[in-house]
């Protein structure tokens, strides 16, 4: 059946080298006209603050500047705003409509520190609010669930990280990516295949780290919000700080295993998931780890690990289309949801 989150699911590795031919000029120069700042706050909801966990990571690792996820709360229903002295701060929002976030930086920018909007809109309240505004030319998203918008913001973290480092090899990787993602997609009917065993699962545990510790939590929303399945995001470190002793067998957990620093670790978990008799679905470019599942989803391509959260999430919203589509639901409009949430 032919959805309109299947062609967005597709539109991405476009989107992705649209968005850096055309912003990566512009990121240059706001890299270059901000003021002098120590760490980084994000202010962002649902998926896009899963892009802020990804920011986390690879904004730390290539740039050295910590970085934090703002309580949107201390600043409206509490109207008690912290002190953001040498702070930085972004907001993250693919409509740039929640009025939460747009308060955030409203605040921010009350107390004379930087200010970006990154965004689907460059016009709407978000953009209005920022000093600076990366715009991500993913034109309308219109199934509900984000997709395109969401690698497009990842994109665009990427790409203040590799100019923020310095490294010129950097912004090549990055130019590499919408290759790797296109290739992610030719998998889509065997994946859609191995959807059909899950039809009848009602709960999932989905496991990552470092960059991707951002793609458990996006993978996870995904299923919840596309197939109903209560699915729980966790690192493989907080994992095994007590969550692991719900795993039986037959539990079905999704890694995410890309090639780097992590992989041991996943590895070493993936031993004690099957020891437990779990079945495991894997996400990863490592044969060794595509030995151990049940359900192997591979990453055909390798690149650098800090790029692998842009291609990894697509198997994974792969597998969310196709389970919605097994469970006879419509993915295009989840019960209950609606494209823009406008939280206070």
């Amino acid at each position: 059946m032919p959805t309109i989150l299947d062609a967005e699911i597709r539109s991405q590795p476009d989107i992705v080298e649209s968005l850096l031919q055309q912003e990566l000029p512009r990121i240059a120069e706001i890299a270059a006209q901000l003021p002098a700042f120590d760490y980084v706050l994000i202010a962002a909801r649902g998926s896009s603050d899963h892009a802020g966990i990804y920011a986390q990571y690879v904004w730390a690792t290539l740039a050295g500047y910590p970085v934090a996820l703002a309580a949107p709360s201390l600043y409206t229903l509490y109207s008690a705003p912290p002190r953001l002295a040498n702070a930085l701060v972004v907001g993250i929002s693919q409509s740039g409509q929640s009025p939460d976030i747009v308060a955030v930086l409203d605040a921010a920018r009350q107390q004379g520190r930087p200010t970006i909007a990154i965004t689907n809109d460059g016009a709407s309240p978000l953009g209005q609010a920022a000093d600076h505004v990366v715009e991500l030319h993913a034109g309308a998203e219109r199934s509900v669930a984000a997709t395109k918008t969401y690698t497009a913001q990842l994109a665009v973290v990427a790409a203040f990280a590799a100019t923020w480092s310095g490294q010129p090899d950097r912004i090549a990787e990055l130019r590499q990516v919408p290759a790797a993602m296109r290739a992610c997609l030719a998998g889509a009917a065997e994946i859609a295949q191995a959807a059909e065993r899950y039809r009848y699962v009602e709960s999932m545990v989905v496991v990552g780290r470092g960059y991707n510790y951002a793609t458990s939590f996006e993978l996870a929303l995904k299923l919840k919000e596309l197939t109903y399945v209560m699915a729980e995001p966790y690192s493989s470190a907080d994992f095994r700080h007590g969550p692991i002793a719900t795993v039986h067998a037959g539990s079905p957990v999704l890694l995410v295993i890309p090639s780097g620093l992590v992989a041991d670790d996943l590895l070493a978990l993936c031993g004690e998931l099957r020891a437990r008799g779990a079945e495991l679905l894997i996400i990863s470019d490592l044969n060794e780890a595509l030995a151990l599942a049940r359900t192997p989803l591979p990453l055909p391509t390798q690149v650098p690990e800090w790029l692998s959260s842009l291609t990894a999430v697509v198997p994974g919203q792969q597998l969310a289309l196709h389970l919605a589509l097994a469970k006879d639901l419509n993915p295009d409009e989840p019960r209950g949801l609606a494209k823009v949430t406008r939280t206070r």
